[in-house]
């Protein structure tokens, strides 16, 4: 049997080493650390620290179920109210955009139907941790697009969790209609029974996880986190809507704020086992056949983005300038993106789909920050309108 700890190890140093050239060179860690796994993997020449992903599986799960649990930690029902109908209206033209897009490309390729949802989520959903490390990194936190840009990561934080059980159907192996629609409803009743116990337990939940020592808080939520992801797999449920939802139980919670600092290195750390198992599973020969594909998909994404931001900026009375940031800064795809292609890997689904997923996200993790950061250019060549027009009109 391998040794689990010397994998285990070698996978967070690896992980660690390949994220330190990331940061050097100003791009998120993500891509790094699954860079890590495919170099020192099965399917590349050289050493190799993990022969079989699966020692690694339970790890790389945990790593899965905080990053969900995180996600759902930061969702604030509070700030989507805040939001008002113009947010609802901005996010969901994003996600039509690009879900939408993603999905008719995917009918496109030509792969398949679960495959087509699958890639649908995959580029249609932006990383909330790309997107909000790109505001506080290029000092925007104070711009008044600033709030749009998070409010439309809290709209698709609420997609998220309805996407997933839309795809249990695809993801459970569904062999009819009927089947499907069955296992629809049996995540979709998890998620309302989960809700509601977010909206009406919160006392209930604020004893249990009440402790004034930081050790026992954290062992709590951790173990409510992966008892509740367990639970749901039990059920016929995505481990992953389990953790997202026990993320937003807690986030009802006096303890959230504690909760959500706490959370941060074991997110962190497990996060980099999930992303470095996942590159452990690409065959770099692959990508060959699907580098064309990943190119259009990532020009594609960049153009829906662009015309959402236009649209929400027209939304809310902004320029051109607050339209291109607005596109720009959620133009990253990551943990969610190579969360579906694992479960499509799972599935046994079209066995093209993580080497396209990879790769995009690859490309998009270098694209992203430089067109963000340069987002004056794009504002000069988009058209006039709302705040541009006032200005004008002054001068």
């Amino acid at each position: 049997m391998p040794n689990e700890l010397v994998a285990l190890g070698g996978a967070f140093l690896a992980a660690a080493l390949f994220g330190r050239l990331g940061r050097r060179v100003g791009l998120p860690t993500i891509p790094f650390f699954m860079a890590a796994g495919i170099i020192v993997g099965p399917h590349t020449p050289g050493f190799v620290l993990v022969e079989d992903p699966e020692v690694l599986e339970l790890f790389a799960a945990v790593g899965l179920v905080l990053l969900l649990f995180h996600l759902g930690i930061e969702f604030s029902l509070k700030d989507l109210a805040a939001g008002g109908r113009r947010l609802l209206v901005v996010g969901s033209v994003y996600l039509l955009l690009n879900i939408g897009g993603g999905l008719a490309f995917g009918f496109i390729l030509g792969w398949g139907t679960s495959e087509a949802f699958v890639i649908a989520g995959a580029v249609g959903i932006s990383s909330s941790a790309i997107a909000t490390k790109l505001v506080v990194e290029l000092q925007r936190l104070a711009n008044r697009e600033t709030r749009l840009i998070l409010g439309v990561i809290v709209v698709e934080d609420i997609f998220l969790a309805l996407y997933l059980a839309l795809l249990q159907p695809i993801l459970g192996g569904a062999e009819s209609p009927l089947e499907g629609l069955l296992l629809f409803g049996r995540a979709a009743l998890f998620l309302v029974l989960l809700f509601a116990l977010a909206r009406y337990g919160a006392a209930i939940m604020n004893r249990l996880v009440k402790a004034d020592d930081d050790e026992l808080l954290t062992v709590t939520f951790v173990g409510l986190a992966i008892l509740i992801a367990g639970i749901a797999t039990e059920v016929g449920v995505s481990d992953a809507i389990g953790a997202f939802m026990a993320g937003i139980i807690l986030a009802e919670t006096e303890a959230r704020p504690r909760i959500e600092q706490l959370v941060l290195p074991l997110r962190d750390a497990f996060a980099a086992v999930f992303f470095f198992v996942f590159g452990l599973t690409i065959d770099p020969s692959d990508v060959s056949g699907i580098f064309a594909a990943s190119m259009i998909a990532v020009g594609m994404t960049i153009v829906l983005n662009v015309v959402a931001g236009l649209i929400g900026a027209k939304v809310y009375g902004f320029g051109r300038r607050e339209a291109a940031n607005v596109g720009l800064s959620l133009l990253g795809r990551g943990e969610f993106s190579l969360i579906l292609a694992s479960f499509a890997l799972a599935a046994g689904l079209d066995d093209r789909i993580p080497p396209f997923v990879a790769l995009y996200v690859l490309v998009l993790a270098i694209l992203g920050p430089i067109l963000a950061s340069r987002s004056g250019r794009l504002a000069r060549i988009l058209p006039r309108f709302g705040a541009d027009e006032e200005a004008a009109a002054r001068g």
